[in-house]
């Protein structure tokens, strides 16, 4: 009755365990939360008034598939800011990363193409390559290399069937950057190749000091760029995202947008033009500066109670976590400090198969507060289940 590749599709476990949490709190419970991608900051308070301005303004009606001319302008814009000139024709207002994943999917894989990922890395990824009867191959990262790939991974995982590769800088759930002779190495190997390059930078801006470049569009003109308003600016729940394609590429890819979208969200798109003023940028680089501080509490907390915390990460909001000394695999471990003790973690099992029963990653964006309570019953889970800290 259903389709194949629907029954491919793996559950996504870290939102089983959401569910399970709110479980716990419909029942009056605390819950600390470490598993899901989402900062608990509301959205800053200029996008809010934007949004409300736009609505009352009649802001409301279908925009062109590739978005307002205004906020690609200031897209191009704050692109000049990182230090690359993008015009704006290149650019395509999406409904979220993941409608920009699907357009690019759908722009440049054919059925039986094999597309390169990495194990660990975003899972959904392996789901859009599928939707367009492509097969995600997975290089197998390590953290003697940042959990990132290199040229040689690379050139090994590329066969006569792959079209192109899908990476990310920084990455989850590791929070690494590629770094700049790496990238430059596969995107020319790739082109080389008649292949392309995708690289997701939505959690670009997040950085936790100096980064090797700003944008991978620095390091290479023609790269296929992701983006997202969901993580630096704080707008996930408006589904607003953008992608950066090669001239080339402008036509075709709007002509998927048209079909499959129409348009993405009018309110979104006027209230993410809030989002560059500066008034907004200053509270988004000092939410970046809070990350940091949560990253170094949860990281010296996890660290003394015997994790492992092999690479720290470049930006993001997530530590990968090694649980080796817990003698448990991470689905028991994430499973059983949910249920016993209301912390809500995710499974290495969530980002790939490569060591995933070794490690969760812990998502810091909650306040100190919160972690310092979460560390507090880590502690006491380690301590009932007699493991050594």
């Amino acid at each position: 009755m259903f389709s194949a590749r629907s029954s491919e599709i793996a559950p996504f476990v870290v939102m089983q365990l959401l569910q399970r949490a709110r479980e716990y709190e419909s029942q009056g419970k605390t819950v600390m939360h470490f598993e899901v991608g989402e900062p608990d900051f509301q959205t800053a308070e200029p996008i809010l008034q934007a949004a409300q301005s736009a609505i009352s303004a009649g802001h409301t009606k279908y925009t062109s598939a590739q978005g307002i001319p205004e906020l690609r302008d200031r897209i191009s814009h704050y692109y000049q800011t990182l230090g690359v000139a993008i015009d704006s024709e290149r650019i395509l207002v999406t409904s979220g990363a993941s409608g920009g994943l699907t357009l690019l999917s759908a722009l440049l894989l054919n059925p039986d193409d094999a597309l390169l990922i990495t194990d660990p890395g975003y899972p959904c990824n392996d789901v859009f390559a599928r939707l367009v009867g492509a097969r995600p191959k997975a290089i197998k990262v390590h953290a003697d290399n940042r959990f990132q790939p290199t040229l040689s991974d690379f050139s090994l995982a590329w066969t006569e069937k792959t079209r192109g590769a899908l990476l990310a800088s920084p990455g989850n759930p590791t929070g690494t950057m590629l770094a700049v002779e790496d990238l430059a190495q596969m995107a020319d190997f790739a082109a080389g190749r008649e292949g392309f390059l995708i690289l997701d930078e939505i959690y670009q801006g997040l950085n936790h000091g100096p980064v090797p470049y700003q944008t991978g569009l620095a390091v290479r003109d023609d790269l296929y760029i992701l983006n997202s308003f969901s993580k630096f600016f704080g707008m996930t729940g408006w589904r607003l995202g953008w992608v950066v394609v090669p001239p080339e590429a402008i036509a075709p890819i709007t002509k998927l947008a048209q079909n499959l979208f129409i348009s993405p969200s009018t309110p979104a798109q006027y209230a993410a033009l809030a989002a560059f003023d500066e008034e907004a940028m200053v509270i988004h680089r000092q939410r970046k500066e809070a990350f940091v501080q949560r990253a170094a509490l949860l990281s010296d907390g996890l660290q003394r109670l015997g994790f492992g915390i092999p690479v720290a990460p470049d930006g993001a909001f997530y530590l990968y976590v090694d649980i080796s000394h817990t003698g448990m695999n991470s689905m028991d471990f994430c499973w059983r400090l949910i249920d016993e003790f209301q912390v809500a973690v995710t499974p290495g099992a969530d980002f790939g198969e490569h060591h995933a029963d070794h490690y969760v990653r812990f998502a810091y964006t909650t306040h100190l507060d919160a972690i310092q309570s979460g560390l507090e019953r880590i502690e006491a889970a380690l301590i009932a289940w007699g493991i050594n800290t």
